[in-house]
């Protein structure tokens, strides 16, 4: 059968959105707080959730260690008397997180190997059948990001910005780069409604500045409520709350939920 012709793209985050990062990356990131508070402070789920909620902390490298400090701001020291080491913070983490050999993909033990998938390579076949280009723009870094998409979901070459590839969101730079590489590489026209499905406050502000920077194409925001939220009524219903007062326009239980007919809904109004 022919795919339907092109009428929308669909970009994606990826943690919390393709895979469960609640017991990996938070987990990692959990670790790490713990490990530089010498054991005093390990954050929750909805301490994680309440930083990013600030909206700038996307990067959890940069989240661990801002967690280290206010907890050692909260003891009363400095920042600048703790003499933290970030790229030992990061290699940590990354230890953690990838295993004892982060380089290597072939040789990865850590949590990411244990991360639950959300979606599956039918799921994008059925957006390109139902007329919608895809892509993701995600803050993992390319490894990790190459390593979910590739080798656990199994989609071949796709268009990916990284945390290496682009400012971190809020800022839309990264998303453009999506846009403008689905539109080279299938010759899409310039004009086509772009639909950006993530997980975090930081995600909906990136559709807000895109807006602000390139209001001659349409913008549409989706929430999508990762799993460690969904384990509690009264958690999902503040979790919905939140995605929702920064500018989702749906909040969906899960990506599976962001179909082709739910799109072309949303892009005619």
């Amino acid at each position: 059968m022919t795919p339907a012709p092109i009428q929308a793209i669909a970009i994606f985050d990826i943690d919390g959105v393709l895979r469960d990062v609640g017991g990996s990356y938070r987990r990692a990131l959990a670790d790490t707080v713990e490990h530089y508070t010498h054991g005093h402070y390990r954050p929750s789920q909805a301490d994680i959730d309440d930083l990013k909620a600030e909206g700038c902390w996307n990067n959890d490298w940069e989240g661990s260690q801002e967690l280290v400090y206010r907890y050692f701001e909260a003891q009363g020291q400095e920042r600048s008397q703790l003499g933290l080491v970030y790229e030992d913070l990061v290699d940590f983490f990354q230890r953690r997180y990838r295993g004892p050999d982060p380089t290597d993909p072939d040789q990865w033990t850590g949590y990411i190997c244990q991360e639950p998938l959300l979606v599956d390579a039918d799921y994008f076949a059925q957006l390109t059948a139902a007329g919608i280009a895809w892509g993701f723009f995600s803050g993992a870094t390319r490894g990790s990001a190459q390593y979910v998409l590739e080798r656990r979901i199994g989609l071949a070459d796709p268009i990916l910005v990284a945390m290496e590839d682009a400012p971190g969101k809020p800022d839309p730079t990264g998303l453009f780069q999506v846009v403008a590489q689905l539109e080279h590489a299938a010759t899409l026209p310039s004009n086509l409604p772009v639909i950006y499905a993530g997980d975090t406050v930081a995600d909906l502000q990136t559709i807000h500045q895109a807006r602000q920077q390139n209001g001659q194409r349409s913008w549409y925001a989706l929430g999508i409520l990762p799993p460690h939220v969904q384990t509690d009524a009264h958690y999902q219903a503040d979790y919905v709350n939140l995605l929702t007062q920064h500018g989702a326009e749906k909040v969906l239980s899960s990506v599976r939920d962001l179909q082709g007919d739910l799109i072309h809904r949303l892009i005619q109004g």
